[in-house]
């Protein structure tokens, strides 16, 4: 969600900025912008439409420079137009706002300030003139309002002023040879090149650029010229002080991946999960609580309970492993929604191992209820994340880095699969560290996990079938997804990736609360789809299924080979190719996956870059 790039050299740094903004596309936006010091002023090029636009947009207006900034917005505040999309410029008074070259300021936001009402007020009544809807804008006209000839100086006295979160990156008119940034809740870092620097929301943005990243941390700010650059911090009593930040070399993966033979990224993504489940599995021989980092014995030695935090999709991978930790590991786990969380009053325990979920490691309201657990004295934390420089991993103790790669559709696949074998493997190391499970045990659940690649490349095989499902599915508005047991979670993630790509308004029930209300909704218009796995609780699950019948509901079963669930009309079976226990649920989300795709691609939607949705939540 929103994506900022920021440049010093010397030389025209627009076609950097413009595909530093190509390699944040994935994140999700619904406008985008670039500014940069020509000609003695500010000069901008704005649109509401893809990054590719701008970039032909730029070009036939010339515009070029050697220091500048760019943005891709995701709507916060305001509707998705030029008018609220960024840069932003400072518009004081005396200055014809009017003016493509008005301002002395340009500005680039990510994040949400709280207190924007109570700024526009103050700035309103000194004279300053706001053209958009956003928050942004405020702080821009902030800045102007602060500025004594040393741009770096106003920023540090605006900073303060801010309540909420912010990522920025501002030139000045007056100053051609300086770029200032500043964090506080949204993720920033600093690229340092040869006589050139950079600022970007995501190293990945920077690929091919540079690979020498300072990540920039909590309430930092920093001054970026062609041969130097400088940070300061927050110090005792408000003051800023000057720090050192480490350097490190980072190879960013660019978004400008390959689709090769697929027609999306999420299509080459689920067909990825074979090779990224193997991937992050590479190199794991034994069962031993060191795959989650140094010192992880000890941490597990001290702990009698988990608590998982996430949000979206990774929430439901913790949901699954709830069902794993509490029936394997003989370990009590509570699963939070993390953006609720942090907001209700919890009983704490120290004893407590908080694990967070997250694909990009940077989602603010996992980031926010982490800080929150530690400050009620929960100190024994572990994430699983997809980046490994990400600011999730550099909070917690312990990781796991799983190895799914580039994940560019917006619709979590591949992430989610591998979040949930690694939550497995944490299962089989907390297993074994409290004796829950006999050394054979631990041999099955490790012999599985490396069956898992083979397994999932057949399941990917039921996608002509699946096909045909999805053109059943393209003319409906509404569906019900069951499952019981560790399958209702993937239920939930069925209905999710529905409604996320294909706009269908999705739901997901344990299958034995039916009668409890979402019976009433089952008609002969109600696709009901069914995770049906063989195991304890399917004679339950066809009793249920059997009500959705005799209410005239049609059903769409992903059945395990020897389940007995037979083709009939009004009930049409896709048989799994085997069953596989407790990993059943990472082969049965696959199929559900599949449907979502091809019904959005049947009904013409947006697949990688579904309406309202970024990929990475970087605000509250």
């Amino acid at each position: 969600m929103c994506g900022i790039v920021g440049a010093v050299s010397q030389r025209n740094i627009v076609p950097i900025l413009i595909q530093g903004l190509q390699r944040l596309e994935y994140r999700g936006y619904d406008s985008c912008g670039v500014a940069v010091h020509q000609g003695g002023g500010l000069r901008r090029t704005r649109s509401t439409s893809r990054v590719a636009e701008l970039d032909a947009q730029v070009a036939q207006e010339g515009v070029e420079g050697l220091i500048g900034i760019a943005h891709t917005r995701w709507a916060t505040h305001g509707v998705p137009a030029v008018h609220n999309a960024h840069p932003h410029f400072s518009h004081g008074p005396g200055t014809d706002a009017k003016s493509a070259r008005a301002g002395r300021i340009a500005l680039v936001h990510n994040g949400i300030i709280e207190n924007h009402d109570e700024l526009r007020d103050e700035l309103k009544g000194r004279g300053y003139e706001f053209l958009s809807q956003t928050d942004t804008e405020v702080i821009a006209h902030l800045v102007d309002s602060l500025y004594d000839g040393d741009l770096f100086a106003a920023v540090e006295a605006a900073l303060p002023r801010l309540k909420g979160a912010y990522a920025i990156a501002v030139f000045c008119q007056d100053e051609p040879q300086r770029v200032v940034g500043a964090r506080e809740g949204s993720p920033l870092v600093l690229g340092v090149g040869q006589g050139e620097n950079f600022l970007a929301s995501d190293a990945m943005a920077l690929a091919g650029v540079t690979d020498q990243i300072i990540y920039l941390e909590e309430g930092d700010a920093v001054d970026l010229q062609q041969g130097k650059y400088w940070i300061t911090a927050r110090g005792e009593g408000g003051a800023r002080v000057r720090v050192e930040r480490p350097v490190k070399t980072v190879n960013a993966h660019s978004g400008a991946a390959e689709l090769g033979p697929y027609r999306h990224y999420m299509q080459k993504e689920i067909f990825e999960q074979p090779r990224a489940i193997a991937d992050t599995l590479e190199g794991i021989e034994t069962i031993t609580p060191d795959l989650f980092g140094e010192g992880a014995a000890e941490v597990f030695s001290q702990i009698d309970k988990v608590l998982i935090l996430a949000c979206g999709t990774s929430s439901y991978s913790g949901l699954t492993a709830k069902y794993w930790l509490e029936s394997i590991a003989k370990i009590p786990c509570a699963v939070e929604i993390a953006s609720e969380y942090r907001y209700r009053e919890s009983v704490p325990d120290p004893k407590t191992l908080v694990v967070t979920i997250s694909q990009s490691g940077e989602t603010a309201d996992t980031l926010a209820a982490l800080k929150h657990a530690r400050s009620l004295g929960m100190e024994h934390t572990l994430t699983v994340c997809n980046v490994g420089t990400s600011a999730m991993v550099r909070e917690c103790k312990l990781a796991f880095i799983t190895h799914a790669g580039a994940e560019i559709g917006v619709a979590s696949t591949k992430a989610f699969t591998t979040q949930l074998v690694a939550l497995f493997l944490l299962t089989l190391v907390l297993a074994k560290q409290r004796g829950s499970i006999p050394e054979t045990g631990l041999e099955a659940g490790l012999r599985n996990l490396r069956h898992l690649p083979a397994a999932v490349q057949s399941v990917l095989a039921l996608e002509p079938q699946i096909i045909a499902w999805a053109e059943l599915f393209t003319p409906k508005q509404n569906a019900l997804f069951l499952g019981r047991g560790r399958h209702y979670p993937i239920a939930l993630e069925g209905a999710l990736k529905l409604k996320e790509i294909s706009y269908i308004h999705a739901e997901a029930y344990p299958a034995g609360e039916l009668k409890h209300g979402p019976l009433a909704l089952v008609d002969a218009s109600m696709p009901v789809v069914t995770v049906a796995p063989n195991d304890q609780l399917l004679e339950k699950l066809k009793s249920n299924m059997q009500e959705v019948r005799a209410r005239g509901g049609e059903l769409f079963v992903f059945a395990d080979a020897d389940t007995r669930i037979e083709n009939e009309p009004g009930v049409h079976v896709i048989r799994m190719p085997e069953h596989y226990g407790a990993l059943s649920p990472i082969l049965h989300v696959v199929p559900l996956q599949m449907l979502a795709y091809h019904t959005a691609c049947a009904r013409g939607t947006d697949v990688d870059k579904p309406r309202n949705l970024a990929k990475s939540v970087t605000v509250e």
